[in-house]
């Protein structure tokens, strides 16, 4: 797995929209967009959301939709030329390809949605222990996760935010 070039990895609950499109892939030079995600995959409205995400891509990226063990499985199998941004839409899915040997150098936190049992530590981001569980697991296996909702802000750590 050490040719596999992952370029940038992010959690955005909204998984491929005009954002990742716009700032975030041209920021980090992808020409794939990998989203790693059960549901998006193979789940009941799968064909509907990837069809959403493909449009939101808008032709400039090549765009595959694997779930989490498929990407562990094949990410070693990568070519050399694609430069590949991952992208999860929950923490445990990011723990669960780290752990499985998928090369991540960096967890880029986006947007966590506020929902019933999570705080909101940013304007854009909300956790509850599961989420950092799943946080600590990554920086366990040496991956810094770090807040940043577009490339011109500050990246801030992840351990920071709750600490406040």
């Amino acid at each position: 797995m050490s040719d596999t070039n992952i370029v940038w990895t992010r959690i955005d609950e909204r998984l491929l929209h005009g954002q990742i499109r716009i700032t975030w892939g041209k920021h980090t030079e992808a020409n794939l967009i990998l989203v790693a995600n059960d549901d998006a995959a193979e789940g009941p409205n799968a064909a509907f959301m990837q069809a959403g995400m493909k449009a939101s891509a808008g032709g400039e990226y090549a765009v595959r939709f694997f779930n989490i063990q498929k990407t562990i499985d094949v990410i070693g199998k990568a070519s050399a030329k694609q430069k590949i941004f991952i992208l999860c839409n929950n923490p445990m899915d990011v723990a669960r390809l780290v752990e499985g040997g998928v090369p991540i150098t960096q967890c880029n936190i986006g947007n966590m949605h506020y929902h019933d049992g999570k705080r909101q530590i940013t304007k854009t981001v909300s956790v509850n222990d599961a989420d950092m569980d799943a946080f600590k697991r990554i920086i366990a296996k040496g991956v810094p996760c770090t807040v940043q909702n577009t490339p011109d802000q500050k990246a801030v750590d992840i351990i920071e935010l709750v600490a406040k």
